[in-house]
């Protein structure tokens, strides 16, 4: 990264930009209250730091050593922001003081239930509503989301979601499955959804960034933290640092999945705390894939530090089309959120 002066002028700050570009590489302009911070993306070794430091205007050069720079704590403490990166969706933050709480059917199932869960979760409580449009699934012949049967049936899915969010007054967040879904969601969405089957899919992080919206990135259940990262990455160097990370859950050891459907690993949410700024939050029912486990995994995950929550809520499980067996119900979810502002609260002194 190159550190300027206080003093620099736009035109030293243009000056660096243009040498950075000489030598194959883009730059990532940060403008904090006092400083300006170029980060560098592409392969730093081909950049002559001791050159860059002695431009005019510059006053330190160095290579961060994370492979994740973009988005580490390093970089954004050089211009001056110390603290967990706020993402702002009308009067909905995410990554401040108070937890956020997305929840909804796994599934769009129909425009009824949807307006009829949306209410109940608004009413628990819940900031942002979710709901599948385009369901990943592990077998062809399991249902795979109302946006598979074709473009209009997606549009009409798509347009019940967005609606139900107007309606009650919440942002809302889908899933993209691929890049070809991407211009399409980004019609209707507030939060653009990566799922962890697709963490590594270079080509659809950066097509999704550069709509311009949050998008909410899931780690992959076989990714290491610093995978999570690296590939994050790769939506902040298009421009967009609006990347909210969910931990979801990793392939548990041995005999791990006769009991959990995944190992929730709340390890990752300190340690992503220390090594970045980007908010992250945990999704419990993915994580566990049983309703009797949200609400302890929740609770552990906000004292963890979680800037918040993702969890499946449907008023009739028996009923739902995806994964019922781990959605509570819109009273349990309003029980989970009481007691996990107050945990905050007693977390925070």
């Amino acid at each position: 990264m190159i550190i300027m002066k206080k003093d620099a002028t736009p035109e030293q700050i243009q000056h660096v930009i243009d040498e950075v570009a000489r030598a194959g590489l883009r730059t990532d302009v940060s403008r904090g209250q006092h400083l300006t911070v170029l980060g560098l993306v592409g392969d730093e070794r081909r950049v002559d730091f001791a050159h860059l430091a002695a431009l005019p205007g510059v006053k330190e050069a160095r290579m961060i050593e994370a492979p994740y720079k973009l988005i580490n704590r390093e970089y954004s403490s050089a211009y001056g922001e110390t603290s967990t990166h706020i993402i702002k969706i009308g009067p909905v933050e995410i990554g401040g003081e108070e937890p956020l709480f997305i929840a909804g059917p796994c599934a769009v199932e129909s425009r009824e239930a949807l307006f009829r869960i949306a209410e109940q979760v608004k009413a628990a409580g819940a900031h942002v509503l979710r709901g599948g449009v385009f369901k990943p699934r592990s077998s062809v012949h399991s249902f795979q989301g109302l946006g598979s049967a074709g473009n209009d049936e997606a549009v009409e899915a798509l347009t019940w979601l967005k609606e139900a969010g107007e309606a009650f007054g919440m942002p809302v967040v889908t899933e993209v499955r691929g890049e070809a879904q991407v211009e399409l969601v980004s019609q209707f969405v507030d939060i653009i959804q990566i799922g962890s089957r697709n963490m590594y899919d270079q080509d659809l992080l950066q097509a999704a960034a550069r709509k311009n919206l949050p998008v909410m990135f899931k780690r992959h259940f076989g990714a290491s933290v610093e995978e999570f990262l690296c590939f994050a990455e790769y939506i902040a160097a298009e421009g967009n640092k609006d990347i909210i990370l969910c931990e979801r859950g990793i392939v548990p050891v041995g005999k791990g999945k006769n009991f959990t459907r995944y190992l929730l690993d709340l390890a990752a949410v300190p340690v992503v705390q220390k090594e970045t700024f980007l908010p992250i939050i945990v999704d419990p029912s993915h994580a566990t894939g049983r309703r009797d486990l949200i609400r302890s995994m929740s609770l552990a995950s906000i004292a963890a530090g979680a800037s918040g929550l993702m969890i499946e809520v449907h008023d009739r499980p028996e009923e739902a089309l995806v994964d019922a067996s781990q959605m509570i119900s819109p009273a349990e979810l309003k029980e989970i959120i009481t007691v996990a502002r107050q945990l905050r609260q007693i977390a925070v002194k």
